[in-house]
């Protein structure tokens, strides 16, 4: 058998065409391969610079520059440059301090921050993180260039998750002013991080007047109040929501006051860690579009240390999986497929997909406890839509249809604003696919909830009225009193839902929660939701799908600070449609007996 020669061999070919683009030259201190438009320039002393076209359009450029002046003028045009020139760090190998010269995760996020810069736009950033690439460092390293280079008297604030973090990122500071190239330094007094007198958690950059606050979200005190520009909150998803601290407070709190001036910068950055949090849904809203901020996600690929010598690429390529090959029709290389199976191995699936992902879908689902792959959820996301809601609050995604059948489901929330929500929810049950036509939600007293109620499913064609039955009957319970929802509607709403005793020989009004029938409602929806079996309508739905989370005692309840109300409808309605023996037949209201609630009531409010 011929031997292929590495040469001809198109797979080899190939894979060292793509190592080339991953491998291109790059050199700070020439600019070749920097970010942004560049143009080649030569110097008076032979020397070839690709310097970024804002510099040769300053006033203060000219062809005969050279030397000190010629840096110092490109310090503030070229932010990569600076970082080699200036910025001392710790190499993760040698442990040497070497010139901090950007790697190509690092390079991406500089050019969204340099984008908005260089548009006189506020610089406004949610960043979700793959492990150990920089991205922090990247943060704060840019934020000391602006407060450095180009503004005096412009105070920043780092909230580190613990005060651990929060020690090295003040040290981070130090080295970088103790190492500051004493030519290229252009104030009176020396580079220093000097502590600001009155203050344990300020330093100031002397000489440019330029605060910078180290706080932590386990101490918030020391983060607010201060006079900032400049914010870099970090690995936010960890923030946790306690007696004392609420995420979403404190950054409001640390965030109100900076202006939507060019060079103000706020930075909301952190790894993944499940579904639901602050930070996880401040990341939908950017990715929607929703928000001011822009969205990051470095993959694992991207990283340039996740490779691994290949012995025979030949032999490799021919052994890989289906998961091995997907990833080589992406565009990796066989080195980084290489680097994933090794840390597969090393790792394991779940681990690897939490610590290296390699989309943001991945990150969150890798990560918590959530009972509804992200992936799958997002799926059933295409078929929301926003609409305006009618009088009285409920919102119409589909009009009742003649001779379709309805399942209306009602989750009873409490009465005050700090309570539950409750949810109305319309599903048509004799579609091809289950779909969501209207929804109401909000707090409502249960005497106006059970006239909404019956109003709504009369105007779908009699809906099955399903009444979530834990709330009415622990209030009956307390005060005696027979409940509205359901012993009154019961009797006089014609298609309403009752569930059968245990023992066969007792009916009773309402669907009731509890372990047993939980885990059938949960367990359906799970099914149904990974088969994209039904048609949602609602973005907060799959919001709560997100949130909802599988608890140590093996129950499920939506995260804390979360709402699990618009869901539940879904799983009762989608659970009782699954069983019905036929699709709910249409009653003829007006000729059964007058209701307790007036007839004109029922309208659709």
């Amino acid at each position: 058998m011929k031997k292929t020669n590495a040469s001809t061999d198109p797979i080899a070919a190939e894979n060292r065409r793509r190592n080339r683009l991953l491998d291109a030259p790059y050199c700070p201190a020439t600019g070749r391969g920097c970010r942004g438009e560049r143009t080649a320039v030569k110097t008076s002393g032979g020397e070839t610079l690709h310097l970024p076209r804002t510099m040769l359009a300053d006033p203060g450029w000219n062809p005969a520059l050279t030397g000190i002046a010629l840096e110092r003028l490109r310090l503030r045009h070229d932010f990569e440059f600076w970082a080699w020139r200036c910025v001392k760090i710790k190499d993760k190998i040698s442990a040497r301090d070497v010139p901090f010269t950007l790697n190509r995760a690092q390079r991406r996020l500089l050019d969204v921050f340099e984008r908005q810069r260089l548009a006189g736009e506020p610089i406004r950033v949610i960043l979700l993180k793959s492990r150990q690439w920089g991205g922090s460092t990247l943060t704060q390293i840019y934020m000391a260039w602006l407060q450095i280079v180009h503004r005096r008297n412009w105070h920043s604030l780092i909230c580190a998750h613990v005060k651990d973090t929060a020690a090295v990122i003040r040290a981070m500071y130090a080295k970088l002013l103790e190492n500051y190239p004493e030519e290229l330094w252009e104030d009176d007094a020396a580079p220093r991080f000097a502590p600001l007198p009155g203050t344990a958690n300020t330093r100031t950059i002397a000489g440019r007047g330029c605060n910078v606050t180290i706080g932590t979200y386990e101490k918030p005190d020391a983060s607010r109040g201060t006079d900032i520009v400049m914010a870099h909150l970090s690995e936010v998803a960890f923030w946790r929501k306690t007696l004392h601290n609420n995420p979403e407070a404190m950054v409001q709190a640390i965030t109100a006051g900076i202006a939507r001036v060019a060079h103000s910068f706020i930075v909301l950055e952190s790894t993944a860690n499940g579904v639901g949090s602050y930070f996880h849904r401040q990341w939908l809203r950017a990715v929607r579009g929703e928000s001011t901020f822009t969205p990051v996600f470095v993959a694992w690929h991207e990283v340039d240390f996740n490779r691994l010598p290949v012995a025979s690429r030949a032999a490799f390529h021919a052994s890989l999986d289906a998961r091995g090959m997907a990833m080589w029709d992406s565009g990796l290389t066989l080195e980084q497929i290489a680097w994933y199976q090794a840390k597969l191995l090393e790792a394991g699936e779940g681990s690897v997909a939490a610590e290296h992902p390699a989309n943001p879908e991945e990150a969150f689902a890798s990560t918590g406890a959530s009972v509804f792959p992200s992936v799958q959820a997002e799926a059933l996301r295409k078929g929301c839509r926003d609409v305006e809601p009618e009088a009285g609050g409920t919102m119409v995604w589909s009009a009742p249809r003649p001779g379709e059948s309805y399942v209306v489901a009602v989750d009873v929330g409490g009465l005050s604003v700090r309570s539950d929500y409750s949810v109305i929810a319309v599903v048509c049950a004799s579609s091809e696919l289950p779909e969501v036509c209207a929804q109401w939600r909000g707090h409502i007293d249960y005497d106006l909830l059970a006239a909404k109620a019956a109003g709504i499913a009369r105007s779908y064609n009699d809906a099955l009225l399903v009444i979530e039955s834990n709330t009415p009957e622990n209030l009956t319970a307390r005060s005696g009193e027979p409940s509205v929802l359901l012993d009154m509607l019961g009797d006089t709403y014609p298609n309403f839902y009752h569930r059968t005793s245990p023992d066969g020989t007792s009916r009773r009004p309402g669907f009731h929660t509890n372990r047993r029938t939980k885990a059938a409602i949960i367990a359906n929806l799970q099914s149904i939701v990974r088969e994209g079996g039904y048609i949602e309508r609602d973005n907060r739905a799959i919001d709560e799908m997100l949130t909802y989370e599988q608890l140590p005692s093996g129950s499920w309840a939506a995260r804390s600070g979360c709402h699990d109300d618009v869901l539940m409808t879904r799983a009762i309605a989608l659970y009782v449609i699954a069983r019905l023996p036929a699709p709910p037949a249409a009653v003829d209201f007006a000729a059964l007996a007058p209701a307790v609630i007036p007839p004109e009531d029922y309208a659709l409010i």
